[in-house]
């Protein structure tokens, strides 16, 4: 069977063999009839592009870098998903690459990563999307990156965040609404740019009902299961027992549950429980957890995609957007009882 090239692409669409490689790199100057009419000819004709080809033609790897340090496998997993997703859609290969922030010195790790793969773009995930002196390296190596849920937007780059503080503000309002003033929390790992973002919006909501936030109520987790253990034993073991705690991601909140199972603790009706992720588990587990539902494939996605447009038109402008995250209200809440 004769082989398909790039120009039995163009011959079949009717083209040029530049045309086609212009659709083929989801570069801006080609009309939509015709990116259809080019689209259509690499289906009938099964055509598959030859990466190491098109990268020596076209001087790139075609490979987008995914840097992440997050102790949450559903959250990496989620990361992932939308990742590749963008570059499938664009012809990219997606390399994962995990990554200590406090672990062996970080830009020598960068460095020779983006020397080795021959990277074309980086999308830094948190704790990453506000480390300056990363930023800083990719800046001066003229390499092209993304951030996912930085703290700030001001930094000139595409950044896509969620609203994490407005997020965190509605669930705690939720738990105040149905009648809860005891409401204990838990916090992420410090690293990470949500932790502090949810934690202000635990806080707003409280100041605004008149409540003072509790020291006793409020414990160090790390995002992780066993942290989150930890965490709520500490909170439920102390003299005054909260109605309520919410933890700042749905992995902590599952092992809240558990703790207050161990502890004879009724779930809802002695102790509400809410997250934040809309992780599996969440929906897994019985009482399913009330949480929030963070756009984290359509972020990543998004990012993704703007970037790939970054490295094709280096002189476009960047991107600052910000996405809404949704409250779910399950089982674990529920009116406090006096």
């Amino acid at each position: 069977m004769e082989k398909v090239t790039i120009n039995s692409v163009a011959k079949h669409a009717g083209v040029s063999k530049k045309t086609v490689s212009r659709v083929l790199n989801n570069e801006p100057n080609v009309s939509d009839a015709t990116r259809e009419k080019v689209q259509q000819a690499f289906k009938e004709l099964n055509y598959r592009p030859n990466p190491i080809a098109r990268g020596l033609a076209h001087n790139r790897s075609f490979i987008i870098g995914c840097l992440y340090d997050n102790p949450s496998k559903s959250y990496i997993t989620r990361v992932q998903s939308g990742a590749l997703e963008a570059c499938q859609d664009r012809n990219y290969n997606l390399l994962i690459h995990p990554c200590e922030l406090r672990g062996e010195p970080l830009i020598d790790n960068i460095e020779t990563l983006v020397s080795t793969s021959r990277l074309d773009g980086i999308v830094l995930t948190p704790p990453f999307s506000d480390n300056k002196e990363l930023v800083d390296y990719l800046k001066t190596r003229n390499i092209p990156y993304a951030r996912v849920a930085p703290v700030t937007l001001e930094d000139e780059s595409i950044s896509i965040k969620s609203n994490d503080t407005q997020a965190a503000y509605e669930i705690t309002n939720l738990l105040l609404s149905l009648g809860h003033k005891e409401i204990a929390f838990i916090k992420g790992h410090p690293d990470h740019s949500a932790t502090e973002a949810r934690f202000d919006g635990y806080v707003k909501a409280l100041g605004e009902q008149g409540i003072a936030v509790k020291s006793e109520f409020v414990a160090e987790g790390n995002f992780s299961y066993h942290s989150g253990e930890d965490s709520a034993r500490q909170i439920l073991e102390s003299t005054t027992r909260p109605s309520a705690v919410f933890a700042s991601n749905d992995y902590m909140a599952a092992a809240v549950l558990k703790v207050a199972s161990q502890m004879s603790l009724k779930v809802p009706e002695e102790l509400s429980i809410a997250g934040f992720d809309n992780a599996p588990i969440a929906r897994h587990i019985w009482p399913g957890l009330t949480t929030i539902a963070q756009p984290v494939e359509d972020m990543t996605f998004r990012a993704v995609t703007l970037l790939i447009d970054k490295i094709n038109a280096p002189e476009s402008d960047d991107i600052e957007e910000v996405f809404a995250g949704k409250l779910i209200e399950r089982e674990s809440t529920a009116q406090l009882i006096n």
